[in-house]
């Protein structure tokens, strides 16, 4: 019987080619986990969704539930840009400004660099910037004063009809950044998990126009400054690109995680309900740190 077997296996490996079988991931089994530490964390709501390209199998919670999309919605403006490049030269100087119209009356307003996180760009005013550096900080300083000038340029109708056409059916894009007056009226920007995952899945399939585009777009999204969330739950020096989104009592984080030796994974945590925004980090890192342990290949 060993001599059997002795002579069989050399056969068998060779037919598999030399490549190793692995285990396929079972994001659903997370579901206990996650929903024990989301209760442990006093959350009034948190949403997540992943979906992950190398097995086609997604995990879901809270998915399709509303929440201010905070600066998430900065992701959606980028893409309209990119779409329209063939009219846009993002090369183009604009002329940093900081006085907008409210949507709801066309009353002007203005930014303070004490509420943005890219207070730098308030020393600009008046100067030309090309489009790509207010692109670039909108995203990677999550500037308020960039992408004020920038939905101005890709104009809030036009990015929700791209929502629209990619099927992110809940995302809401009404408005730049502290229009106050909208705000009090109830007209605010908002999204699901499931909205973003399928937004940033366009991305990474690279199914956005062409793979160049979605390349320059990932690149942006992998400059991310503001990495406690899910960065934070994720071994060092694994890329990622994100885009992060806070307010009161409100903390999101979502991104494409590319691991070595698989196809990249989409992950989306929203939060709502903290006090203290570093509670928020906590439980999306933690989330974050769990879906990656679960997709790291296992020998089968």
């Amino acid at each position: 019987m060993r001599k059997l077997l002795n002579f069989i296996f050399p056969f068998a490996f060779l037919a598999t080619g030399f490549t190793q079988v692995f285990a396929q991931p079972k994001l659903e089994n997370l579901k206990p986990e996650i929903e024990s530490l989301i209760r442990s964390s006093h959350a009034e709501t948190v949403a997540v969704a992943v979906y992950d390209l190398e097995f086609k199998q997604q995990f879901l919670l809270n998915e399709r539930m509303n929440f201010h999309a905070a600066s998430t919605m900065k992701l959606p403006v980028m893409m309209e840009l990119f779409r329209t490049t063939k009219h846009l030269n993002f090369n183009e100087p604009i002329i940093v400004k900081n006085s907008f119209s409210s949507i709801v009356d066309g009353s002007a307003y203005q930014l303070s660099p004490d509420d943005d996180s890219d207070a730098e760009l308030y020393k600009k005013i008046g100067q030309p910037v090309p489009m790509r550096e207010l692109i670039q900080r909108m995203i990677t300083r999550s500037s308020n004063l960039a992408t004020n000038i920038l939905i101005e340029q890709a104009k809030a109708e036009n990015v929700m009809k791209l929502m629209k056409k990619l099927g992110a059916n809940d995302i809401q894009v009404r408005r730049g950044v502290e229009d106050n007056k909208a705000f009090r009226a109830g007209l605010n920007n908002t999204t699901s998990a499931y909205d973003l995952m399928l937004l940033l899945k366009v991305i990474a399939e690279k199914k956005l126009l062409n793979g160049r585009a979605c390349e320059e777009m990932i690149s942006i999204l992998s400059q991310q400054e503001f990495n406690e969330g899910i960065p934070a739950g994720i071994t060092k020096g694994i890329k990622i690109a994100h885009k992060t989104g806070s307010i009161t009592k409100i903390y999101h984080d979502a991104a494409i995680v590319f691991p070595p030796r698989r196809k990249p994974y989409i992950i989306v945590v929203l939060t709502r309900g903290f006090e203290k925004e570093a509670e928020a980090h906590k439980i999306v890192a933690d989330i974050s740190k769990l879906i990656w342990e679960k997709v790291q290949y296992k020998e089968r």
